[in-house]
């Protein structure tokens, strides 16, 4: 009976105020009074804002005034501010500032380099405060009273500052993921330039960019015609001079599909001219895309992400993604204030006796983090064994791929709180025959073609956030590295045995058995 009095009394303590945690400002306002607190409203715009002061309980100390984003604007309006404080006996005071996309940043830089608490109100919450008040009527100056009426209502939240890898982090996912987007329009309008000049000839790819032959060749000829022309010899010939490996069954395949198609398209050399500028584009968007990831690896292993990757089914890219839209975890009590902010969580809608608690997922919440976290639970239940054994009953008991989604995204966020605040590999059955981390790390770097300090700089970075039970697991997983294989194609020197014996030695691993071909030294 006593632990369920002290249940009840737990849960009773949560609902004993209605304001969030980031937004109460109350113990405040009644150390000072009221009448002694001050609130600064600031409507942003782009050029400049409109703010107010007025107290606690709305009476107005300065009315609604302008303020340019220049130094001289900004120290114009703290030294009026600091006047009012003084005149009014003010004995503490925030900064309530509307969030507008990036225009708000040089008000809050402004007001908190000299010392002010700066709160920051979301228009969502502004329009909902000055809809009763002022219904049919939005100006600046209702916007600033909705502001104040936002903030005393516990409202004006507490925005978290980022770290100096954190932040740089997230800013280099989004642009990345922003040039991924525009690749993939580059690609569907190649396509269609592909469709009007060589009807047809991507539909006998799979994917036409996968294939360097067959582009390179859709690069080169204007027509089927010139196809016919060149026969398998001659496109043999141009794949040789520009250096591309091919097949024969590629030429052959390219050539049944120009012996049946007997069509000229007007103007095909201007199309073709800008198909090849246009995918010139592609792939240089494309290098682009591949030195922001390099960035990207190098700044997650150095937070405590990087244990994510021994989760198979994510990848560098994914791990750096989330780790930036999450910021540090030491921001989030639990999981559940992950899903919370990524709004991974059914709405509801309760009146009465009626109550439809399984709605859809919440329209506002933090859209960048909740996509990050659908894809890649997309990513696990396509590559991941645990939640593809999962996915099987959802399938045949007829569940929608979003439902799925969902539901794995739910878990995920369990499991990566788990591991990233615990700094552990979570014994989880998703990590069953677990991907070594710095066996990841070398081979995305292998394949990204990084330089070999930036290469020891990352596995060296990443073994400081790996624990050192799992020194041992690591460590093996690099030695395989540098055994000789018995593929011919990677015979010769290896490019990791120049960094990995470092790594091993971190590990704990030394000395290392670097016996290759005709050779049996111990080093």
């Amino acid at each position: 009976m006593a632990t369920r009095c002290k249940s009840r009394a737990r849960r009773s303590r949560r609902y004993l105020t209605i304001v969030k945690p980031s937004g109460s400002l109350h113990p405040r306002v009644q150390k000072v009074g009221p009448e002694h607190f001050g609130i600064v409203a600031v409507d942003c715009a782009k050029a400049r804002s409109k703010w107010m002061l007025a107290d606690f309980y709305g009476r107005i100390l300065i009315p609604p005034s302008v303020v340019e984003h220049n130094k001289q604007g900004f120290d114009s309006a703290i030294a009026e501010i600091r006047r009012a404080m003084e005149s009014h006996s003010l004995g503490d005071l925030l900064v309530a500032i509307e969030r507008t996309g990036i225009y708000h940043l040089p008000v809050k830089r402004a007001f908190s380099s000299q010392s002010f608490d700066t709160r920051i109100v979301h228009p969502l919450t502004t329009k909902q405060y000055r809809l009763p008040a002022d219904p049919g009527n939005k100006t600046d100056d209702t916007d600033l009273f909705a502001i104040h009426r936002a903030t005393t209502n516990g409202f004006g939240l507490i925005e978290l500052p980022l770290d100096e890898i954190h932040g740089p982090l997230r800013l280099l996912a989004r642009y990345r993921r922003s040039l991924v987007r525009k690749n993939a329009s580059l690609r569907n309008q190649i396509i269609a330039l592909l469709d009007v000049i060589l009807p047809g000839y991507t539909g006998i790819f799979n994917d036409v960019f996968n294939n360097q032959a067959a582009l390179s060749i859709a690069r080169s000829v204007q027509s089927a015609s010139k196809v016919r022309a060149l026969g398998s010899e001659g496109l043999a010939q141009i794949l040789k001079e520009l250096k591309v490996r091919y097949q024969r069954r590629t030429l052959k395949k390219i050539l049944d599909w120009a012996n049946g198609i007997d069509s000229t398209t007007e103007y095909s050399e201007m199309y073709h001219t800008i198909l090849v500028h246009l995918d010139d584009e592609r792939c240089g968007r494309l290098q682009q895309i591949a030195k922001l990831e390099q960035e990207m690896a190098s700044f997650l292993v150095r937070t405590a992400y990087v244990v994510l990757l021994s989760i198979p089914g994510i990848s560098i890219v994914t791990a750096a993604e989330f780790a930036g839209e999450m910021g540090p975890i030491t921001n989030y009590a639990n999981d559940q204030a992950i899903t919370g902010r990524a709004g991974i969580y059914p709405s509801r809608y309760q009146s009465d006796k009626v109550d439809r608690c399984d709605g859809p997922l919440v329209r506002r919440a933090n859209r960048k983090l909740r996509g990050v976290i659908m894809m890649i639970a997309d990513n696990l239940l396509s590559c991941n064994r645990f939640f593809q054994a999962l996915k099987a009953p959802w399938v045949a008991a007829g569940m929608e791929q979003q439902a799925m989604c969902v539901r794995v995204a739910k878990r995920f966020c369990r499991i990566a709180y788990q591991m990233v605040a615990g700094g552990q590999v979570f014994r989880h059955p998703s990590c069953q025959k677990r991907d070594a981390i710095l066996r990841k790390l070398s081979i995305f770097h292998s394949e990204h073609g990084s330089s070999m300090a930036q290469v020891m700089t990352d596995l060296q970075a990443a073994t400081d956030h790996i624990p050192k039970s799992e020194h041992a697991p690591e460590a093996k997983s690099l030695y395989e590295e540098l055994q000789p294989s018995n593929n011919r194609q990677q015979c010769g020197p290896r490019r990791l045995g120049e960094i990995l014996p470092v790594v091993l030695a971190k590990l704990g691993v030394n000395p290392v058995d670097l016996s290759v071909k005709g050779e049996n030294d111990r080093t």
